[in-house]
């Protein structure tokens, strides 16, 4: 494989800190990218993909599709010769969890005795 078939990505996440660079051939999928995010991910981040399926990548303000492949996703203009492609990463917990987890909506009683609905 030629230097030129390999592209350098950094993932850029939610609190400004970035997680790479990491060289990838061309024919690399996203899918492969965010397996790698979500290995790689930071320790001690509130925030935290547990699966490929929680993570979007969003490069030249588009959302990713997981068989889209690196070559494809690569900046066609002004490219910076040994620089590294930026790639935004979005977590979106899973909404089943939020779906099973019951919500108190219950009156609250306050320290006077009065319900707070």
């Amino acid at each position: 494989m030629s230097e030129e078939d390999l592209v350098d990505i950094k993932f850029r996440i939610y609190d400004g800190s970035d997680i790479g660079p990491f060289r990838y051939s061309a024919t690399s999928t996203v899918n492969i990218l965010k397996q790698r995010i979500v290995s790689d991910w930071p320790k001690g981040k509130t925030l935290v993909p547990k699966s490929v399926n929680e993570v979007k990548l969003i490069s030249s303000g588009k959302i990713l599709e997981n068989n889209r492949t690196v070559g494809l996703c690569k900046v066609p203009f002004g490219e910076v010769p040994g620089g590294a492609i930026i790639m935004h990463v979005v977590v979106q917990p899973s909404l089943t969890k939020a779906k099973t987890e019951k919500i108190d909506d219950s009156p609250k009683k306050t320290a006077c005795g009065c319900s707070i609905l």
